[in-house]
């Protein structure tokens, strides 16, 4: 197969996020948000990696990764996240901080080095965020996880995951020192704006719908 460009390898891996997240083909606009490049450039990518055997694509209905693009995107997620697991358990990285830095160190072509990162990490399951690691073979652990949003009034539910993974959200979470593990509460929840009352350790606070809605959580019942 013809090489694959890092710019190839970084659409494989949005195609992968938003396909994932949406659960359908992904769309050029879609894309072109996702790695913030005019949908014309995008378009011509498309039509480069589609030589390639690595998407399916039609114009005007959307792109797919072919079963060759699947594993190649997998891989990559695969090395991304397992950096980001290195970086902020032994280098003691910020978990805002390992985004920009995995995504450079994804791109080593080096198979050994990625399973060897792995056992020297005990074989994490999930990243910094809650995202799902994939082992050797693509195979991804599922668990059962709910949004924040979703959780039932005066129910419990543990934080095992965020969404939204930009800088200024984690700060966010910092400052209100809620983190993968955290426990949450739902007190309230107000229907002018979805926003919700909750109780984060002995503290009280009210959080956004925003929020709310990109937080993963797993329930804990009483």
């Amino acid at each position: 197969m013809k090489r694959i460009s890092q710019t190839e390898e970084n659409y494989l891996k949005a195609i992968f996020s938003v396909s994932e997240n949406k659960g359908k083909a992904a769309s050029t606009n879609e894309i072109s948000k996702e790695i913030q490049i005019s949908a014309a450039s995008v378009t011509d990518m498309f039509k480069r990696l589609a030589e390639k055997g690595l998407i399916d694509y039609k114009k005007h209905k959307g792109v797919r990764l072919t079963e060759k693009g699947n594993r190649h995107a997998t891989k990559l997620v695969r090395k991304h996240r397992l950096w980001e697991v290195f970086l902020v358990e032994k280098l003691n990285f910020d978990w805002g901080e390992v985004h920009d830095i995995a995504e450079e160190l994804e791109h080593i072509n080096s198979d050994e080095l990625i399973d060897r990162l792995d056992k020297y990490l005990d074989h994490p399951k999930f990243d910094p965020h809650g995202d799902p690691i994939p082992d050797a073979d693509g195979v991804f652990e599922v668990r059962a996880q709910i949004l924040l949003s979703e959780l039932a009034l005066n129910k419990t539910g543990v934080v095992v995951g965020v969404q939204e993974h930009s800088p200024t959200f984690l700060e966010y979470l910092d400052r209100m020192k809620l983190g993968l593990g955290s426990s949450i509460i739902i007190l309230e929840k107000f229907e002018f704006d979805q926003s919700i009352r909750v109780k984060i350790g002995k503290k009280e606070h009210t959080l956004t719908a925003k929020v709310a809605k990109n937080l993963f959580i797993q329930t804990q019942e009483k």
